[in-house]
């Protein structure tokens, strides 16, 4: 049996890793300036992390949701500390795009309403409801397609408060990344983010916080959206919510209630799952990462828009994306074949930085100097 070809993959085996280094079966060692997606948010095999999963390998590596897991309320706990958000609920899932599709749903089944709006460069996932509310044609097959998404300019206001007045009472949500990961690093005005609270609450609309990819501490704070100084009714999560480990999640605020059988999963919130979360949150919180992220963040960001070369850098914290001119398509196979460092990309030229957030200086000075050689060979 053939593996269904559907990745472009680079001729590279990498075998283990220890914080944001990667080692290949020759041993060539690789700077992981990527992350695998943003996933990596405490560094490869972190020695907390592979104590607690190991743990609790050895007493239960998972029972279903029909019995008492109390490293569930144990994960909630932490989380509503680490993040702010003490007052939420939390249910537990295995992907981001499984997150924003249980929080469209939950959202029509709260207010009974259909519509959705969205965003152009929008990404939130590749199941029904989430790839229907993605903006990549190519991805969405004709099963996905609806009636019942509204797509709209990025931070056009006068474009909201237009779609809000049309369609009145039929709008169920609003869903945005605080910053658009796939879109190119588009960073949402916090005034953008403040209306789409106000029309919601107008309007009786969910506000959903897609924080996959922009959240979990990235940006300096817990989510993104926070710089806006608004909660959302619901925040997605993913990626780097398990270092590595599948586990996702929303969080709810408490006006929207559950209901036996409303939502569910087999291998959500499992214990291994909830073991690989609480080490994150642990680590987070007693390495002061977040405040990590955005110190070493910044400095990236500073150092980078020095560079002539670069059409635009945005971004906060570590999250950041670097614009290149036309001329220079081949920087980020310069990067990781020449100089063994792991980026990613975004459209048009956008090379994307998506490291763990407790990424050293000296590590951003590695990336910066090879950066530097290869926009001036």
């Amino acid at each position: 049996m053939n593996l269904f070809d559907v990745y472009p993959v680079n001729p590279i085996n990498i075998v283990r890793g220890q914080g944001s280094l990667v080692y290949d079966a020759q041993d060539t060692e690789y700077l992981d300036m990527y992350g695998g997606h943003a996933v990596i948010s405490i560094g490869h095999t972190h020695p907390h992390y592979v104590k607690r999963l190991e743990a609790q390998l050895h007493q239960l590596g998972f029972y279903s949701n029909s019995i008492e897991i109390p490293i569930q309320k144990e994960l909630a706990a932490k989380l509503g500390k680490v993040s702010g958000k003490d007052d939420y609920q939390l249910f537990m899932c295995n992907s981001g795009a499984e997150a924003n599709e249980n929080a469209l749903k939950l959202a029509s089944f709260y207010n009974g309403k259909k519509k959705v709006i969205a965003f152009r460069k929008a990404f939130h996932g590749r199941t029904s409801l989430a790839v229907a509310v993605t903006d990549n044609p190519k991805i969405v097959a004709p099963i996905n397609e609806t009636d019942n998404v509204i797509f709209l300019p990025w931070s056009d206001e006068a474009a909201l408060e237009q779609a809000f007045a049309d369609h009145k009472d039929e709008i169920s949500s609003v869903i945005i990344e605080g910053i658009q990961g796939v879109g190119g690093i588009q960073v949402a005005p916090e005034s953008f983010l403040q209306k789409i609270r106000s029309l919601c609450d107008e309007y009786n609309a969910v506000f959903i916080a897609d924080s996959v990819q922009c959240g979990y501490g990235r940006t300096g704070k817990f989510f993104s959206q926070d710089f806006a100084g608004v909660n959302a009714d619901i925040y997605s999560m993913a990626k780097g919510m398990g270092n590595g480990f599948p586990v996702g999640g929303i969080i709810i605020l408490p006006k929207i209630q559950p209901a036996y059988g409303m939502l569910g999963t087999t291998f959500g919130g499992n214990h291994l799952a909830c073991a690989a979360g609480l080490a994150v949150l642990e680590v987070m919180e007693q390495d002061n990462l977040m405040q990590n992220a955005a110190t070493v963040g910044d400095y990236l960001i500073k150092e980078i828009k020095k560079l002539e070369q670069v059409k635009e850098v945005r971004g906060r914290g570590l999250m950041i994306g670097i614009e290149l001119p036309e001329e220079l398509p081949n920087v980020r196979k310069e990067l990781l074949f020449k100089h063994h460092i792991f980026t990613g990309e975004a459209k048009p030229n956008v090379v994307r930085l998506l490291p763990a957030l407790n990424l050293t200086k000296a590590n951003a000075d590695r990336f910066l100097e090879a950066f530097v050689s290869v926009l001036n060979p």
